[in-house]
């Protein structure tokens, strides 16, 4: 598993098809133009087969209903196939059983989605791709690396709203749907996604004021706890839990940190923390309130990638076992779920 910092936001989409039908129709009334008809005609069909996607180098400009798509983003292939759309390529190094998770089998037919290999941006595997578009909104990229692949093919990143790595999932979502023109469907998506944590949260008023602490970690003694806004937090967050103010690692002798009402352990088993004294002896671990999701598991998977499917996947798992943490009630192990 990959501990990663992030932060952005996803731009606002326009369209120039309406602008220049608007000019050919001025055009076509002045007698003293000297605009042929047939340049007008194709400058509008030229404009109503892109779409343009600001971001915090500028715009990309990218060509209607794209067919080969590759993300460069950790988690961006989750957003791409929850519309539908098979990346030609995807990022590689995160999460090797990516292809065997329920919400990827069911979009991919069980194919999964093809890896372009390297813990950093690959360009040549990107470019051997043959991309119409390239996404890479959930990864740190600066002017020299978007230019680079703005050479290979029109690429859409973060805006400036956010800080790296950290665009709100439902931002991420309609982004990528004004990329690839099914804005409609990603909207349609968030309403989902935002009537499943309306329903949770009314079936369980115990959420309401409280907090949950939410620890990325791979190694027994290793700890980084996740803050509000973080993408893999936008569960809890979606939910009305809060967080502490200690964002990032935490050190054997500051495991109190870890300390809450309730606490969710993502990349290591009930088993495999059992071991672990300083651990054990926690108030929020004697009395049963933890949440565990094994590195392998799907809920952890779900909870790291973050699209709408994953969400409403780690939603039906989570919630319940959440609901038994605040109102005392036995703890069911996710672990491996």
């Amino acid at each position: 598993m990959r501990i990663f910092r992030r932060a952005l936001r996803a731009p606002h989409a326009l369209t120039l098809a309406s602008t220049v039908l608007v000019g050919a129709a001025l055009v076509a009334g002045c007698g003293s133009s000297s605009t042929p008809a047939s340049e007008t005609t194709s400058s509008a069909g030229a404009a109503a087969e892109t779409v343009t996607v600001s971001h915090k180098f500028g715009e990309t400009k990218i060509p209607a209903d794209p067919k080969r798509v590759v993300t460069a983003g950790w988690i961006d292939q989750d957003f791409v196939l929850s519309l539908g759309i098979v990346p030609v390529g995807s990022r590689g190094g995160y999460f090797e059983n990516y292809d065997s998770f329920p919400w990827v089998q069911k979009e991919t037919g069980g194919k999964g989605v093809p890896a372009i290999e390297g813990d950093s941006i690959n360009f040549e595997g990107i470019a051997a791709a043959k991309p119409d578009v390239i996404f890479a909104i959930n990864e740190t990229v600066d002017q020299k690396t978007y230019d680079r692949l703005s050479q290979i093919a029109p690429t859409v990143v973060q805006s400036a709203d956010y800080p790296d790595e950290e665009t709100p999932w439902n931002v991420q979502l309609m982004t990528t749907g004004k990329a690839l023109g099914r804005e409609e469907q990603a909207q349609q998506l968030v309403d989902q996604v935002n009537a499943k944590f309306a329903e949770a949260k009314a079936a369980h008023p115990e959420f309401a004021g409280k907090t949950l602490v939410s620890d990325f970690t791979s190694e027994a003694n290793s700890h980084y706890v996740i803050g509000k806004g973080d993408p893999r937090n936008a569960i809890f967050d979606g939910l009305g839990l809060d967080t502490k103010d200690t964002v990032g690692d935490v050190s054997e002798e500051k495991l109190n940190i870890l300390d809450g009402e309730a606490l969710f352990v993502n990349g290591l088993s009930k088993e495999q923390m059992a071991d672990v004294p300083a651990f054990q002896r926690l108030n929020v671990v004697r009395e049963g309130r933890t949440l565990y999701a094994g590195s392998e598991s799907n809920l952890s998977g779900a909870i790291a990638f973050g699209g709408p499917n994953a969400m409403m996947y780690a939603l039906d798992l989570l919630v319940p076992q959440l609901g038994n943490a605040y109102t005392g009630k036995p703890v069911e192990d996710l672990s491996n779920a």
